[in-house]
């Protein structure tokens, strides 16, 4: 009887721990399949050859100051495993990090950093039928007062990135923004980016211009002839995140914030500045690791992408964006998390854009 009694305790015990291994499992490797599936690229009426675009921001690495180990490990499991499946299911041509790869790259010693930058290429990792491109944020570089040429020169380096920077893609233009320099005070390094992008204004306006008005543009450097978009870390001015709804909106207590500009968002005069040398067909920023859409003189719509970190906030998203030369579609991604046994997503799409301008 002692026997039987041992041998079926025996039996429950493995059952049991079959069953929470199984549990494990699904819950950090197998889950991220079947909520990644309900998401799939926003159709288009259009059939040309549509670009495939992912757009994700503010990943915030933690590093070796303030940056647990168990915290460390947990949130870039999450990214990497939530990373490297959309890869697999989504294949998208391009992907862009709006920003805040790291959060500590503005304190980081040479050792420090060639170690985030090691977990960054592990968890980003790619393979050459995806472009990646990493844009500048402030927890990258420091704020405008912290910002140097050292730390910007080491960023650049490693990303192959430059402050201010037009990549076309298929007839798509996209403006790369070095955010963190528009301050308007005439710096060193906000000057060389403001005159660069004045320059690229006049290369796409020239772009656009017909024959007969192009003389004045003979020696200028041309692209595809459509309005850019335009990506950066900071949002453009808005007074706070009152007017966003939407699950990956602000929390209703931090909705009604005011944003101090130049440190929430850009200024006045920068966004202004922005809005009128390039007349975007969509800007997509970060900084917020909230979402909201915003019409700028109720004809230029901004989106702001939430992080991508579970540490900053408990969903996590990223957006798809189908576009091609005369119209675009976005698809935002929503994934709610509980901490539990282990991970339970609840997995939302829907479009936010039907065709954009053109």
């Amino acid at each position: 009887m002692y026997r039987v009694r041992a041998k079926s305790k025996w039996t429950v015990m493995v059952w049991i721990v079959v069953i929470l291994g199984c549990v494990f499992i699904f819950c950090e490797y197998v889950v991220y399949f079947p909520v990644i599936l309900q998401c799939s690229w926003p159709e288009m009426a259009e059939k040309r050859d549509p670009l495939r675009a992912l757009f994700l921001s503010d990943p915030h690495l933690l590093g070796a100051i303030r940056g647990h180990w168990f915290d460390k490990l947990r949130r870039q499991w999450q990214m990497e495993r939530s990373f490297q499946t959309a890869l697999f299911l989504l294949r998208p041509e391009m992907v862009f990090i709006l920003g805040d790869v790291f959060d500590e790259g503005k304190w980081s010693s040479t050792k420090d950093w060639e170690d985030d930058v090691r977990r960054f290429k592990q968890i980003f990792y790619h393979s050459s039928n995806t472009e990646l491109v990493v844009l500048i944020g402030n927890h990258d570089i420091g704020f405008h007062h912290e910002m140097t040429s050292y730390k910007l020169e080491r960023f650049e380096k490693i990303f192959n990135m430059t402050s201010a920077k037009i990549l076309t893609k298929r007839g798509v233009n996209f403006l790369l923004v070095n955010s963190v320099a528009l301050h308007g005070d005439h710096c060193p390094i906000c000057q060389s980016v403001e005159d660069k992008l004045y320059s690229f204004a006049q290369q796409l306006n020239c772009s656009t211009q017909s024959d007969a008005t192009r003389n004045h543009c003979r020696d200028m450097q041309t692209h595809a002839s459509t309005p850019p978009i335009i990506l950066q870390h900071y949002p453009l001015y808005r007074t706070s995140d009152a007017e966003c709804t939407g699950e990956d909106a602000a929390p209703l207590n931090e909705r009604y914030q005011l944003f101090q500009e130049r440190y929430d968002v850009l200024s006045q005069d920068a966004s202004k500045k922005l809005l009128w040398w390039f007349q975007p067909r969509l800007i997509l920023s970060g900084h917020t690791h909230s979402s909201c859409e915003v019409f700028h003189e109720n004809r230029f719509l901004e989106i702001s992408v939430p992080s991508f970190s579970w540490r900053n906030r408990n969903n996590p998203s990223f957006i798809l964006l189908h576009t091609t030369l005369s119209a675009l579609r976005t698809c935002p991604i929503h994934h709610d998390v509980l901490l539990l046994v282990g991970v339970l997503i609840n997995w939302k799409s829907h479009a936010a854009l039907e065709d954009g301008p053109t």
